[in-house]
């Protein structure tokens, strides 16, 4: 056997579902950003017309989450190393999916960014009442 040549165990896993696009960006979203949290990938995604794709990243692996309207599909290649976790990658990956499938996400995928014209206004240290606000009172007295 030539020494240069290894083996790379190959993962595909297809999980259905019927959330939409919108939905099912939202589920690529979190799959994502927890893979990147728990187990140190770097995972890009790129947006369709009609499907997206999460590419993803690290040492000794590397793949591609197809997302569609009504399925899921990934498919990576282990490095030797990691190779011999296969079962249990692979274990791991179905139950993430499962999970966040499971919570029915909503279908907004992308955070609402705050405008940057509205300034937090800082917290005022607590005083007795002041004259100002006795004004505001008497004047909706009147009314």
């Amino acid at each position: 056997m030539d020494a240069r040549r290894t083996v790379l165990a190959n993962l595909h896993i297809r999980r259905e579902h019927s959330l939409g696009l919108e939905a099912a960006r939202a589920v690529a979203f979190a799959w994502a950003e927890k893979a990147e949290v728990e187990y140190g990938m770097e995972c890009s995604y790129e947006e369709g017309e009609d499907e997206d794709r999460v590419i993803f990243t690290r040492s000794g692996v590397n793949g591609v989450l197809h997302v569609t309207p009504k399925h899921f599909e990934l498919d990576a290649r282990l490095g030797i190393l990691l190779g011999a976790f296969k079962g249990r990658i692979e274990s791991e990956i179905v139950q993430n999916l499962d999970d966040l499938l499971a919570k029915k996400p909503k279908a907004k995928a992308k955070p609402k960014a705050k405008p940057a014209s509205k300034p937090e206004k800082p917290e005022k240290p607590e005083k007795p009442e002041s004259k100002p606000a006795a004004k505001k009172t008497r004047a909706k007295k009147q009314q």
